[in-house]
């Protein structure tokens, strides 16, 4: 694996008019992407919010057909949740407080070698020693 795909990524593929550079870069590194355990409860609450219709039920299908299937889905574990706590600590003393489910994702890529892929890399350029990328281009 090399990358951890945030949920901004994962849902293009979803989307009515899907940007056209993440699926060329999702088709091309399909062998070599993973996600985290809290983008897959993201997705998961996502979908679950939606009324009972077509668009939910394509959701449903496309998170346990395609994602669950098919990507590794790491945890958030204690190497992680150690890794996670020093960084908030860091940060806070800096007044800086990322969202928890942000800290939590950076932690799964970093302590499992990946870059993290998401659109909003600002949010995770914080972090120490994190590779992040954004395969949005012209966004």
């Amino acid at each position: 694996m090399k990358y951890i795909l945030d949920t901004n990524v994962l849902s293009e593929a979803v989307k009515t008019k899907p940007n056209r550079h993440v699926m060329a870069m999702l088709e091309k590194h399909q062998a070599e992407i993973a996600t985290a355990s809290p983008v897959w409860h993201e997705l998961q609450y996502g979908c679950l919010r939606l009324p009972v219709s077509r668009k939910r039920e394509i959701i449903e299908s496309f998170l346990e057909d395609v994602i669950r299937q098919n990507i590794i889905i790491f945890p958030y574990d204690e190497r992680s949740a150690k890794w996670h706590a020093q960084e908030r600590a860091r940060l806070a003393a800096k007044g800086q407080m990322p969202s928890y489910v942000d800290g939590q994702i950076a932690a799964i890529a970093k302590v499992n070698g990946l870059a993290l892929v998401t659109r909003n890399t600002a949010d995770f350029k914080i972090f120490t020693d994190l590779e992040v990328q954004n395969w949005h281009k012209g966004v």
